[in-house]
């Protein structure tokens, strides 16, 4: 393997040839946990990030209590690290909703899926993979990422319908407002039992822990607890993503604008990410948008410092 890479090269490289016998053959239809492993790329989660806060601002304008917002994943299975699903990007849905009831039922967005993904699938070698929403609920001690009857039932009825075709189906469920506070994404990646299924103890989690105390359970997983399981959720950055991101850390603080600074700035840093990852075409338009960023941050530092002197804070 070439020095110069990082691991997180490779899930941009697809060999065809295995991913079609991968796709062909199967192997998650014969083990209910099969998949033990979700990563993201950077332009996929800063993009999920952006689009579930979103509906937090949204929401609290019209009507003073956060919108719940739900997208679609892009990706493939990783037929070189069998158990993983790869998610490349993701894609905002018109959809949204309160108190863990975000639906894709209405026919104008079910048609809306579907011309989507045919335009997708023509332009790039991935398949739709799954979903995401958001549980945009207080902050208290536990994160809001579990499945509620509701996401389950979804969830299920993805997997049945892709599964069985090659394509595996993933769920995630994002906390916006802990990521607000924590600075970082609060997302967890779960994929559903089938109904003949049978846990291994009536209590366990999708964490693999055994809770007995009813509430604590409850709490933290939904009624369907033992019904779903958790994957691990990693993120994956190619050389060049590293290199651009450690970038924005330094002279953007990129966390800080997606969780509390400008939403025009975040949507165009996440354009400016995809148009680096894009290679050398994209990448001089991206220095350009990056630029004109800092530009824009440096005038407004100066303008907070001049206030600061005035008002003497």
């Amino acid at each position: 393997m070439d020095q110069t890479k990082s691991k997180g090269d490779e899930c941009y490289s697809i060999d065809h040839a295995a991913l079609t016998e991968h796709r062909t053959s199967k192997p998650w239809m014969s083990s209910p946990t099969y998949f033990h492993t979700a990563s993201f790329s950077p332009s996929s989660s800063l993009k999920i990030l952006s689009h579930c806060q979103s509906g937090v601002t949204k929401g609290l304008k019209q009507s003073g209590k956060p919108v719940e917002v739900m997208g679609l994943l892009q990706g493939r299975p990783d037929p070189s690290n069998p158990g993983t699903i790869i998610v490349t990007d993701s894609f905002p849905l018109p959809i949204e909703g309160f108190e863990t009831r975000v639906i894709a039922d209405d026919s104008s967005v079910i048609n809306h899926m579907i011309a989507l993904g045919d335009l997708m699938e023509d332009l790039r070698p991935e398949k739709f993979c799954g979903w995401y929403h958001s549980h945009p609920f207080d902050v208290t001690t536990h994160p809001h990422t579990f499945f509620s009857s509701t996401d389950l039932s979804t969830q299920l009825q993805w997997q049945r319908s892709e599964d069985s075709h090659g394509n595996p189906w993933l769920g995630c469920v994002i906390d916006p407002l802990r990521s607000m506070s924590t600075s970082e994404l609060i997302m967890e990646s779960f994929r559903a039992f089938p109904p003949e299924y049978t846990p291994v103890d009536k209590f366990s989690c999708p964490d693999g822990s055994v809770v007995k105390n009813e509430s604590e359970r409850l709490q933290r997983w939904g009624a369907c607890f033992n019904r779903y399981y958790r994957l691990d959720t990693v993120y994956h950055m190619s050389t060049e993503s590293n290199k651009i991101v450690r970038r924005i850390n330094e002279d953007f603080k990129w966390v800080e604008s997606l969780t509390g600074g400008s939403g025009s700035d975040s949507s165009r840093i996440v354009k400016a990410v995809e148009r680096w990852e894009e290679g050398k075409e994209g990448r001089g338009k991206a220095r350009d948008e990056f630029k004109d960023i800092r530009g824009k941050r440096k005038a407004e530092e100066a303008k907070r410092k001049g206030l600061e002197g005035v008002f003497g804070v």
